[in-house]
């Protein structure tokens, strides 16, 4: 990859009493991982030596005033506060929590302004964070609003793809939630990415019921058979690849997700449990639907262990390479739409 290729990857810090700052630095601290970007991390260099040193890292920043100033080779850091912050990890702390903002908010101006390619958010602390100008169950809700897109929870990695009808949505909420309009909005998201973000010309996905057992014929509860079932059936009428609902309990574990290219949950724990269970430490958390790539590990603040230098960066680092991997995709994707000959010469 020629240097001018380089995608160049912002970074938002995340909770600083978490484990955001250890995964970010520990990656990078391996200088190969200059071959692949040009990272920017939002933050603050006093901030990030007061990490490095506690890590005893070797790692060295570049101070720089604008995000699309960054230079190549070097891991730049752009300055979003001036003032020391006072770290304990493992704490929860508003404080930090602003902090943890001001982080996410820089570098989503950086990425609406194109300063940056490509945005990986280390864990925020979802409680700490809350504030006027933050009042969000997570990233995503933030950035569909930011980006103004509609947005999907999409769990990646290689062997697996989750997506998620209602993501942070309470419990008793969900069967109010799930609409015939929601089923088909949700499954329209996860198709244009399975097709620009993943070369998937005509993706196959399974659904997941509401119910245990899918309802059981209305036994447990009617929401399948009434809003599901008739659903999907429309949309396969349609032509669309769409399979279901499967009752969740056995569907992971039988293997029948192979048989697809993504699967969609009807809620959060119904498919990150599994999603988790298969792929953590390498899964990777995909904001699909926006006009922008967003990747972050799939893994929370871990306060139980910030500061002690035990944070596994696998998730982290799949996070960086599905967001460069993504970008590349989607650059691809645009340029086959605008030159369709060129789709024909590359079959031939």
């Amino acid at each position: 990859m020629k240097h001018a290729e380089k995608v160049k990857l912002g970074i938002s810090i995340g909770d600083l009493n978490g484990i955001g700052g250890e995964i970010v630095l520990k990656t990078f601290d391996d200088s190969r991982m200059l071959d692949f970007c040009t990272p920017v991390i939002f933050a603050n260099t006093k901030t990030l030596n007061f990490i490095k040193k506690h890590l005893r890292l070797s790692l060295n920043f570049q101070g720089i005033d604008e995000p699309s100033k960054a230079i190549d080779g070097k891991i730049n850091v752009f300055n979003v506060w001036k003032e020391n912050v006072n770290i304990n990890f493992g704490q929860e702390d508003p404080k930090v929590g602003e902090y943890a903002f001001k982080s996410l908010e820089a570098a989503t101006a950086a990425l609406k302004a194109n300063d940056i390619d490509v945005l990986v958010t280390a864990p925020i602390n979802k409680h700490s964070i809350q504030s006027e100008k933050f009042n969000f169950p997570g990233h995503t809700d933030y950035l569909a609003q930011e980006l103004k897109g509609e947005s999907l929870m999409f769990m990646i990695s290689d062997e697996l793809r989750v997506g998620l009808f209602t993501d942070h949505v309470a419990l008793r909420d969900i069967a109010n939630v799930i609409t015939p309009e929601l089923i088909e909005k949700k499954i329209r998201l996860i198709q244009n990415s399975l097709i620009q973000d993943f070369r998937i010309s005509k993706p196959k996905v399974a659904v997941l019921g509401i119910n245990p057992h899918s309802g059981d014929q209305g036994v447990i509860g009617k929401e399948d058979e009434e809003i599901m079932k008739p659903t999907l059936e429309k949309l396969r009428e349609k032509g669309e690849l769409v399979y279901g609902p499967y009752s969740a309990d056995s569907f992971f574990g039988s293997k029948n997700y192979k048989n697809f290219d993504a699967v969609i949950a009807s809620y959060h724990d119904q498919g990150l449990i599994p999603f988790k269970t298969l792929s953590f430490g390498n899964g990777v958390n995909y904001t699909a639907g926006l006009s922008k790539v967003r990747t972050s590990p799939d893994h929370g603040t871990a306060f139980e262990i910030a500061g002690k230098g035990e944070a596994d960066i696998n998730s982290f680092k799949e996070a960086v390479f599905k967001g460069i991997e993504i970008y590349n995709c989607r650059k691809e994707y645009a340029e086959l739409t605008r030159n369709p000959l060129k789709k024909q010469r590359k079959k031939i």
